[in-house]
């Protein structure tokens, strides 16, 4: 039994039964007594397809991320999909990867599926620049449908982006540090991401408020892996440091362990930031203090928004959570 036999045995269209299914004023309550009396006698269940036909809307959001193995996306994805599905609205999600040809396939499948909204999870999305050419398959999408970004930023016609102050967080993060003696501070990131970028700008930004040059060789890029990290500061027996800024919590634990291994004390020789207050920073020994990015924060910001802009409401573009340091036992300040 499917929405055409439902259809077919009370008469009305297909569109009809959708109305019922979704409650719809424009139907007779006279209507909507035949209908649903049809399909509890033949103990009919709707689909989503069913609530959307006739409506313009599947009730349905597409959800892209690089890879749920990571603890935020997973955290995120989680949120997202919960309180989506407590607004009724149902969630499809697609892992592209970090590729960019990867990223862009995701986002065209995802797109075929008829859905009502697009959320992209991640600033690795919208690249280095918020005016790259290389986003534009994202301006695209948002032609189609309402794209909303977290944790990054991108201009663009119906893309809505919510995302941490990283430049903010991290100037102050570092200034604090700096205030605290640390003068050698190392610069440790993953990539060259959107955020990634903001975050190595607040970090120069105190470096130069406070007199200090700004030191590439101390701006260093390695894998998010813990021990990957690690082996690589020992290979570099150059590096006189006494403090660390990691744009992820994996990054600064992988810190805290070559920190170990030259047998320096934290915080007392080295201190040492973390980023997004993720699980990863209290399984640490000893606890890491790190940023808190605010992602529960971000998702309910996207989920607001999102609400708003199918009631047809006007929205803002971009909207900034506040990050805030979480001090635990890597620094001393």
């Amino acid at each position: 039994m499917n929405i055409y036999d439902i259809a077919e045995l009370a008469g009305v269209s297909i569109a009809t039964v959708s109305r019922v299914v979704n409650d719809s004023p424009l139907v007779s309550e006279k209507t909507k007594r035949r209908v649903r009396q049809v399909m509890e006698e033949n103990d009919y269940t709707p689909n989503v397809f069913a609530r959307g036909l006739g409506l313009n809307s599947m009730k349905t959001v597409g959800i892209v991320c690089p890879d749920v193995a990571d603890a935020y996306m997973a955290k995120a994805v989680a949120y997202l999909e919960r309180n989506l599905r407590a607004y009724g609205y149902n969630c499809i999600l697609y892992c592209s990867g970090h590729d960019y040809d990867d990223r862009q396939i995701a986002v065209k499948t995802i797109l075929q599926k008829r859905i009502d909204a697009l959320i992209i999870v991640g600033s690795s999305y919208a690249e280095d620049d918020e005016d790259s050419e290389k986003v534009d398959y994202i301006r695209e999408a948002a032609k189609q449908v309402p794209v909303f970004l977290m944790n990054g930023y991108i201009h663009g016609e119906n893309v809505y982006c919510a995302l941490c102050n990283d430049f903010e967080a991290s100037h102050s993060a570092v200034s604090e540090m700096i205030r605290s003696g640390r003068e050698h501070i190392l610069f440790l990131a993953d990539s060259h991401s959107y955020s990634a970028n903001q975050k190595k700008a607040g970090y120069e930004a105190a470096l130069r408020d406070a007199g200090i040059p700004v030191e590439q060789s101390l701006e260093v890029y390695l894998p998010n892996k813990i021990n990957t990290v690690r082996e690589s500061l020992l290979r570099r027996p150059e590096l006189d440091i006494n403090g660390v800024f990691a744009t992820e919590d994996g990054l600064a634990a992988g810190a805290l362990k070559y920190a170990k291994r030259r047998g320096l004390s934290v915080p007392k020789d080295i201190a040492i930031i973390g980023y997004n207050n993720s699980e990863l920073a209290v399984c640490c020994d000893p606890e890491l203090s790190t940023i808190d990015s605010r992602g529960e924060r971000l998702c309910k910001i996207i989920i607001d928004s999102m609400m708003l802009h199918f009631k047809k409401r006007e929205i803002s573009h971009k909207v900034y959570a506040k990050g805030c340091l979480i001090r635990r036992f890597t620094t001393d300040f």
